[in-house]
């Protein structure tokens, strides 16, 4: 634990992409074996899955399943891992991920950059890794909307054999027009298309894999109650609330110009909208539909609000940036003392 602390100051003191590969680098290495291995806490299962543990990683951190194994490690009871696209992209011009420290907050726009779903595959089929994976997949940048149910289509018949869950990427703010996936005919088309691929699967495979829908927290009220009409008229598995915001609360202090750089924003400045989206999809869909909750959980408190208020599970991202295995630890901690029942 103190080796695993020191290490985090040291890539705190990075430029923020340069930490970002060589902590991806480090859990993807045999050293990562040396760390020893924590364990999850408070198994549920869920989408006929059994999770070992509520604290997830979310997409984002592992974009090419090269660090699974690592993080496998660190006590989470699920990963996922992505977003990747059918083919592999350099995703947006650096710098692109800039760390707002006073706010424990991140700003990036790194623009679904990664090696493609054939390499993710690759890398997924040669790891020893035996828990539970969700494959997060999204659209290439030189796709247009009008086509991207065909790139959707690609990612999910090329992962869901590797996949417990698929998760939908319609949310990301750094891919242009991605976002307008959310309206009500497009995400109906999209999600109806993938339903259908899923029942083709399934009757090939005899393998049913979950589909997963991971939205925007900059959503209105109308926008949101279209969106779980949606997902239920074409019954989705389960939902993630939320992705990063556009928006720029006026409490970040953190440097002016940092704080203006165009990109997703995550950690605790987000917290307050995530939860809000995370609350109204629970009543709106009811108690018994899968939510995943992400945004802004930065300790135990920001993981007992979410429970409290509805989630199955949670996953972490920028607070495990800023605070590495400590955080999963201490909210395992928490879960272990903690009965921690679903809506």
């Amino acid at each position: 634990m103190i080796i695993s602390k020191l290490y985090s100051r040291l890539l705190q003191q990075l430029p923020a992409e340069t930490a970002h590969d060589m902590a991806i680098h480090s859990l993807g290495s045999p050293l990562a074996k040396l760390a020893g291995c924590a364990e999850p806490a408070a198994p549920v299962k869920l989408m006929g899955i059994q999770f070992p543990g509520r604290v997830g990683l979310a997409a984002g951190f592992d974009k090419n399943a090269d660090a699974v194994s690592g993080l496998s490690r660190l006590g989470f009871g699920f990963l996922e891992v992505g977003t990747v696209t059918p083919k592999p992209q350099s995703g947006n011009h650096k710098p692109r991920l800039f760390r707002l420290k006073q706010d424990r907050a991140i700003i990036n726009r790194m623009g679904f950059n990664n090696k493609g779903v054939d390499y993710l595959v690759k890398q997924i089929k040669n790891t020893s890794y035996q828990g539970v994976l969700g494959i997060n997949i999204g659209k290439n940048k030189d796709t247009d909307n009008s086509k991207a149910l065909d790139d959707y289509l690609i990612g999910f018949n090329k992962t869901h054999s590797y996949a417990d869950y698929v998760t939908i990427n319609i949310s990301s703010p750094n891919t242009p027009n991605l976002r307008a996936l959310q309206s009500e005919h497009s995400l109906n088309q999209l999600l109806s298309g993938l339903k259908e691929a899923q029942f083709k699967a399934q009757q090939q495979s005899g393998q049913y894999t979950p589909l997963v829908v991971k939205i925007s927290p900059d959503e209105d009220q109308q926008q949101l109650i279209a969106i779980a009409g949606v997902l239920q008229t074409n019954e989705i598995d389960g939902l993630i609330c939320t992705n990063t915001t556009i928006s720029r609360p006026d409490t970040l202090i953190s440097n002016q110009q940092l704080i203006h750089e165009t990109g997703g924003l995550s950690g605790a400045p987000l917290k307050h909208k995530s939860f809000i989206t995370l609350k109204t999809m629970r009543q709106l869909l009811g108690t018994d539909f899968p939510i995943i909750a992400v945004g802004g959980i930065m300790g135990v408190t920001d993981a007992q609000q979410r429970f409290d208020c509805g989630a199955d599970l949670i996953q972490i991202y920028t607070g495990f940036v800023y605070q590495g295995p400590t955080l999963i630890n201490n909210i395992n901690a928490w879960l272990t003392q903690t009965h921690v029942t679903s809506p």
